[in-house]
């Protein structure tokens, strides 16, 4: 697997198991009824942003993209986000994406980073999240609707880079 920055030929890979995890409504604060093209302007982020794609031969298994957490006073640290193709999973890719945020965040001496906003019932990236070093910081109740568990927490994650 290599992780390579984003291209936009990219995006037709991309989009099929993007839309089927926003569709499903259980993982990410996204609207399920978002188009493609909401989608995609959400996802590639401008600059100072940054968007990759996992990829195994010619086929993309998963996407990242990394940014300023907040503008301003806030962009010390960054946030971002990860997705991997349901056939995908279990084999790394997660992982690999997310010690590449991080590489990439320390790289460019951001404090930390932060996740705004995982939903507590989403336990499989709760537990990667720690792995690599996440602490949970706080839980919102309530603030993540799933669609089969209904009204479940939303957690923050902070990874201290040690900038400051």
């Amino acid at each position: 697997m290599e992780i390579r920055e984003f291209e936009e030929s990219d995006w037709p890979q991309i989009w099929p198991f993007m839309e089927q995890i926003i569709r499903k409504g259980d993982t990410f604060c996204y609207d399920p009824l978002q188009t493609e093209v909401q989608a995609r302007d959400g996802w590639v982020v401008p600059p100072p942003g940054h968007v990759v794609v996992a990829v195994e031969g010619q086929r993309i298994i998963g996407t990242s993209n990394m940014y300023p957490n907040r503008p301003g006073p806030g962009s010390h640290v960054a946030s971002g986000n990860f997705m991997v193709a349901p056939e995908a999973r279990g084999r790394g890719v997660g992982q690999a994406l997310g010690e590449y945020l991080l590489d990439w965040a320390r790289s460019r001496g951001f404090a930390g980073v932060q996740f705004n906003a995982v939903a507590a019932s989403n336990a499989a990236a709760v537990r990667l999240y720690e792995r690599l070093g996440f602490a949970m910081i706080g839980t919102v109740p309530g603030a993540f609707w799933h669609p089969a568990l209904g009204p479940v927490g939303l957690h923050v994650m902070y990874h201290n880079l040690g900038s400051y």
